[in-house]
């Protein structure tokens, strides 16, 4: 597959050429294109001047840099291209964290890290056993779409997972969020049946059991309309009741569980409307 980025991993004086992947992907998904519902015909976007209202051609984009209101410092391609640093093309590693120290928020995009040459291999399974060994993440910086991201590379099978973390100034403060919860007490038997919940619903993490549900049903009906079928209307939501007793909803809760086992050989429509 296409490398994302290649350039140099580099571990003190041990370097070795490296390609990034990316590790997700949404072209699966169902998209849609713009039309016109007149004619049917596909929609394509076209710039315009804001003052002229002119249609401007695609020699004529450029990047600007606001200024001052309304006035913009006109930068070219080439100067960007000329503005390099070291890790344009290398990804010195800084520094080693453990991985639990690194808040979940700062996480952003996943790629796999393998090595791009036969004779880089060596160099690469080293630095990913020494960091396997020590149960360590590396912190490196490197550039990507012209911005530079700093990266945690974490052993993963025989690579490498590299995964771009946000800056400070990208993650916003949870105090704005949650300053005005109240410190609740909470009764202790009320507790204990709520951790009984839990550990009736405990299990291993599945991704394949993931579903999209929303695509499936959209998939369905994109079928049933190609085919001339008219689908069902389904009633609209209907907002869950208000618990007025939580202890009452708790045991009830417990006592629904219960009945799962007898409910395995129903039919799917109980389960969903249950859901």
């Amino acid at each position: 597959m296409r490398p994302y980025w290649k350039g140099y991993l580099k571990l003190a004086l041990v370097s070795c050429p490296i390609a990034l992947h990316a590790a997700c992907s949404t072209t699966e998904r169902i998209a849609f294109r713009q039309i016109n519902k007149a004619t049917g015909n596909r929609l394509r976007q076209q710039l315009v001047d804001e003052e002229t209202r002119e249609p401007v051609a695609p020699e004529h984009k450029g990047r600007g840099y606001e200024v001052a209101k309304g006035q913009y410092l006109v930068v070219e391609d080439d100067e960007l291209e000329a503005i390099e640093i070291e890790s344009t093309h290398v990804i010195e590693i800084d520094s080693f964290v453990p991985r639990p120290q690194i808040d979940q928020r700062f996480f952003d995009t996943p790629y796999y890290v393998t090595p791009n040459e036969p004779v880089a291999q060596e160099a690469f399974a080293v630095i990913r056993e020494a960091m396997r060994g020590k149960a360590m993440v590396a912190l490196g910086r490197l550039v990507l779409a012209k911005r530079e991201r700093v990266v945690a590379l974490e052993p993963y099978g025989k690579g490498l997972l590299g995964t771009t973390l946000r800056y400070p100034y990208e993650v916003r403060n949870a105090t704005d969020y949650f300053c005005d919860l109240p410190d609740l007490t909470i009764a202790p038997d009320m507790l204990t049946l709520a951790e009984h919940i839990l550990d009736s619903k405990a299990s291993d993490f599945d991704p394949a059991s993931f579903r999209d549900r929303y695509e499936e049903a959209l998939l369905a009906h994109l079928k049933a309309k190609q085919a001339g079928a008219v689908r069902e209307q389904k009633p609209p939501f209907a907002a869950p009741r208000r618990v007025i007793n939580l202890m009452e909803a708790l045991r009830r809760s417990i006592q629904e569980d219960k009945k799962m086992p007898a409910r395995k050989g129903a039919p799917a429509a109980p389960a969903r409307k249950r859901a």
